[in-house]
């Protein structure tokens, strides 16, 4: 794992270097990014910070307001009651949206707090406490995770993100929480690029000489 962390590095920003949103903000991103690209789902969440200022002034919006606001990224009907639902979940409980706290929860009860949250599974969770300004020491899965990770044979092929997460937070204990954010970022770009969905173009991966889908793959495949 560290050494597919090296190899990977370059594929990434270091993440000190990264702006880090507030846990809400972070939260409301990550709801709204699934299946979107960055260059949709960061003007949409800029966008609502625009027209609504807060996730307050978000939560007092209607969903029709939301979706409108975010109707660039994917299914944004679905994304903005799942929003709203959300936003009301937490202001019943923190009126004023500060979800530092989390950070001083255990991992597990963390998870647990947000994902009771609709719309916010493993992946959205594992987000918002590693990518925000707590930068938990929390692994993000994605697709492009699953796929890769499966295809490196480190997970089997009906593993799903929270067992590929454990895994790999098991398989490297000190990890920080940039080591891996990292990771991800890398492993995400990989996913894009290289190691796509459909036939992968393993002449090009980093992580060939360990992959055994790399090895099984004729020359000039991809």
């Amino acid at each position: 794992m560290a050494r597919w962390a090296g190899l990977l590095r370059p594929l990434s920003p270091d993440p000190a270097t990264l702006p880090r949103r507030t846990v809400i903000g972070q939260l409301i991103k990550s709801l709204i990014s699934s299946r979107t690209r960055d260059e949709v789902s960061i003007p949409a969440y800029r966008a609502l910070g625009a027209r609504f200022g807060s996730a307050a002034g978000i939560a007092r919006a209607s969903v029709a307001e939301i979706g409108q606001t975010i109707a660039a990224v994917t299914f944004p009907e679905v994304k903005a009651e799942r929003l709203a639902a959300a936003l009301a979940m937490v202001a019943a409980d923190r009126p004023d949206f500060d979800l530092a706290f989390l950070g001083e929860m255990t991992q597990g009860a963390a998870m647990a707090w947000l994902e009771r949250l609709p719309g916010v599974g493993c992946e959205v969770a594992a987000a918002a406490l590693n990518v925000s300004r707590l930068s938990c020491p929390v692994f993000v899965v994605d697709t492009h995770t699953i796929r890769i990770l499966r295809r490196l044979g480190f997970a089997g092929p009906a593993a799903d993100s929270r067992a590929i997460m454990t895994a790999v937070m098991e398989a490297v204990p000190d990890w920080t929480g940039d080591d891996f954010l990292w990771f991800h970022m890398g492993i995400k770009r990989l996913g894009q690029t290289v190691c796509r969905h459909g036939p992968p173009d393993c002449p090009r991966c980093p992580l060939r000489a360990d992959c055994p889908t790399a090895r099984a793959t004729p020359a000039g495949d991809g």
